[in-house]
């Protein structure tokens, strides 16, 4: 890897977990910084730049590391627990791309027949624009909710808004028929011009109206690396689900009343939609 030139000029090339530092004693290696590199998915013409960045994180996390160490943080029952999920992924993980990693490529003739199959992805791909005012979601009260209602377009809300002081902002959004969830994309296709629709997203709530939907079809020839991407997915899940199949059957499996009970409810990160669900997707529930 390029990462490998990163020793001074004059010097020795340095062999792979040779260090490139030490911090307290402890070496930062090439090992290490060729994985960040690869990790971060570093193009060749920003390695140069990207290594200087990395190995100075690489110094700061041994640094924070070491001091958590002291503290003894990492026997902290929550951060041994995280380290053994963390292992169990990565090893699990590592399991299934050894035994369903060398998915066989589809032919010209299956991407042909699913670019066939979904005229609505491809050769009659539409596009839909259109705009939005964003708010937070506490500020959807009833009275906000009826005065929707009654709108005949998005100014008209915006003018509610801004004669109720509430604070909102301004946005616009293109979608693809083939990036939306096909119900969604149907009741798009369908909607008259200027149709508002909510969408609630946490703690903020999206109110849309469609400006104009476009023809956007694409060709065979553009369609097919996205096609044979979403085949090669569609076979690797499929031959994950039959290797944890077969674990399952000659397994020996025994629930505990504790286990199999209802569970405690467990607050949602913050950073993840509580139903998992895409904004489109909890948007099919908003449409007026």
């Amino acid at each position: 890897m390029a990462v490998l030139a990163l020793s001074a000029c004059g010097e020795k090339e340095k062999k792979p977990g040779q260090a490139l530092a030490s911090v307290n004693g402890e070496e930062i290696t090439i090992s290490q910084l060729n994985e960040e590199m690869q990790r971060a998915n570093i193009q060749v013409a920003q390695q140069e730049q990207a290594s200087k960045q990395l190995l100075a994180a690489l110094v700061d996390r041994q640094l924070l590391q070491s001091e958590a160490s002291k503290e003894k943080i990492d026997r902290d029952p929550k951060v041994m627990q995280a380290i053994e999920r963390a292992k169990a992924l990565i090893i699990a993980q590592a399991y299934l791309q050894k035994k369903v990693g060398n998915i066989t490529k589809p032919s010209s003739a299956e991407v042909e027949q699913y670019f066939s199959k979904h005229p609505e992805f491809f050769s009659q791909r539409k596009q839909f624009d259109m705009r939005q005012l964003v708010l937070a979601s506490k500020d959807l009260t009833p009275e906000l909710t009826a005065a929707i209602d009654a709108a005949k377009s998005l100014e008209d809300v915006a003018s509610w808004l801004d004669s109720h002081k509430v604070k909102y902002a301004r946005a616009q959004l293109s979608r693809t028929s083939s990036d939306l969830p096909p119900e969604l994309s149907g009741k798009l296709s369908s909607m008259p011009k200027g149709q508002l629709f909510i969408v609630k997203e946490g703690e903020r709530s999206i109110l849309m109206t469609l400006v104009d939907v476009k023809e956007a079809p694409v060709t065979l020839e553009v369609a097919a690396p996205q096609i044979e991407q979403a085949l090669m997915s569609q076979r690797s899940k499929a031959a994950s689900e039959a290797e944890l199949s077969r674990l399952r059957a000659d397994a020996k499996i025994v629930y505990f009343n504790k286990v199999t009970g209802a569970a405690e409810p467990v607050k949602p990160a913050d950073a993840a939609p509580a139903d998992g669900k895409t904004a489109t997707e909890r948007g099919v529930a908003g449409l007026k």
